[in-house]
């Protein structure tokens, strides 16, 4: 795919999408992490539902941390893998009070050392909380990324890394939640929308699909 096509196509976007961001509710940074946490493998609503709770209850590193166990289980405990989250949670509030001042940090190194944070939920805090050009590849964008020929691999970091060298600068910002909002509700995994598409004209899986006749 060609740079002509790939800036074309986050214009498009982003006239469909104006106000891309993310969808899990927070009102702070620390809220945003907590919740990017609990995402890991459970949709974005089941998430809203818990925190919208919880947070009414405890939205600090001290709030939560008093809770305990099998307080904070009794708010996430419809979320997938609420125990093992549970006590990254706890672990990751504790930290953030004995080692950064009760702040969420906005260097990856540091994001990525508390637990239950991988590369990608530190690419959604630098990116969603700080303002970085950054892009976590979650399974939306993986998908996107294959299908579309936007950023082609084998691997998660293979498509983040194709990503950073193929959008174009003016887009980087929003890119992420542009891609996860298009490919949540119009190029979804088993059926995408592609009549609805605004970029059907420019998508190479769409074109693939006329050309063998199963458009």
């Amino acid at each position: 795919m060609n740079a002509e096509k790939r800036l074309e196509i986050f214009r498009r976007l982003s006239v469909a999408i104006p106000n891309p961001s993310t969808e899990l509710r927070h009102n702070s940074t620390f809220e945003l992490l907590i919740a990017v946490i609990l995402s890991a493998q459970a949709t974005d609503k089941s998430v809203n539902l818990a925190t919208d709770k919880l947070y009414a209850v405890a939205n600090t590193p001290e709030g939560i941390l008093a809770l305990g166990l099998l307080g904070l289980e009794q708010f996430i405990n419809t979320i997938g893998l609420y125990h093992a989250k549970a006590k990254n949670v706890l672990t990751t509030c504790q930290m953030l009070i004995s080692q950064h001042q009760s702040q969420v940090p906005n260097t990856r190194d540091a994001l990525e050392s508390l637990p239950g944070v991988g590369r990608k939920t530190a690419n959604v805090i630098l990116n969603t909380a700080f303002g970085e050009p950054t892009i976590a590849v979650d399974t939306h964008l993986f998908r996107l990324g294959n299908r579309i020929k936007l950023a082609t691999g084998k691997t998660v970091l293979e498509v983040e890394h194709q990503y950073l060298k193929t959008i174009p600068a003016e887009f980087m910002q929003n890119a992420h939640h542009l891609l996860i909002l298009h490919g949540r509700y119009t190029c979804t995994a088993r059926k995408p929308k592609c009549a609805e598409c605004c970029i059907k004209d420019l998508c190479e899986y769409q074109a693939k699909e006329y050309n063998t006749g199963q458009h």
